[in-house]
């Protein structure tokens, strides 16, 4: 996945979950933010971010910051990314723990959920949400940056699949590269850490891969094992 027009910025603060203030060559500017998660650790004042310009030049705010270094470490943070991805990597067959694919769409709904895959494999039909992730401390990944009802509705539901016939897969997409494993957030959000382990005993699949990340897009990378 690559954006179309970049530009290097330097941040300044968020004013709410969606707009941020940002210089861009020595200009103040007001930026849309493509993640609504905290994001406390990586936006800090000064950091140097990643924008993409917005195509339609009547939008309010001219970019959207798409990444950001947290030191020498790039970081994906755009939400919308790594359901994309997945997608694409899904359909080139690059995820070998996926049987064969024969059919993928996007956003399904299932039950009182909608999952952002729903593929036909040769083994049958697989439900797969993905989860994006840009928390990060020594090494070790770990969602969600917030409590999520919903993140955890989405787990519940996959169990019910499962139940019902079909295959259940929650993805993890880590949005940077040098993760030693992946853990769930269990001080942030012990329903969601119990819910996962819970769909683990039910059959649900959990994927984790790291990504390379560039400042001018994202691909999937290597698998990252999994630590409930």
């Amino acid at each position: 996945m690559n954006y179309k027009e970049i530009a290097i910025g330097t941040f300044i603060k968020r004013v709410n979950r969606f707009i941020a203030r940002v210089w861009i060559e020595g200009i103040e500017q007001v930026v849309h933010v493509k993640n609504t998660g905290r994001c406390k650790e990586l936006l800090l004042p000064g950091a140097k971010v990643i924008l993409e310009k917005a195509q339609n030049p009547a939008r309010k705010t001219p970019y959207s910051l798409v990444a950001v270094y947290k030191g020498d470490v790039l970081i994906n943070m755009d939400s919308q990314a790594p359901n994309q991805v997945v997608y694409e990597a899904l359909l080139a067959g690059t995820i070998k723990e996926v049987p064969p694919i024969l059919s993928a769409k996007r956003e399904v709904t299932f039950g009182h959920s909608r999952f952002d895959v729903c593929v036909e494999t040769i083994e049958g039909k697989e439900w797969i949400e993905v989860k994006g992730v840009t928390l990060e401390e020594n090494g070790i990944a770990m969602f969600p940056d917030a409590p999520t009802k919903r993140g955890t509705k989405h787990i519940n539901e996959l169990v019910d699949a499962v139940k019902k016939g079909d295959k259940g897969t929650i993805f993890f997409l880590i949005q940077l590269k040098g993760i030693d494993y992946f853990t769930p957030n269990k001080k942030m959000d012990p329903d969601f850490a119990a819910a996962l382990s819970n769909a683990t005993a039910e059959g649900v699949k959990i994927l984790c891969y790291d990504s390379i990340v560039t400042e001018k897009g994202l691909e999937i990378g290597e698998p990252v094992p999994v630590k409930l």
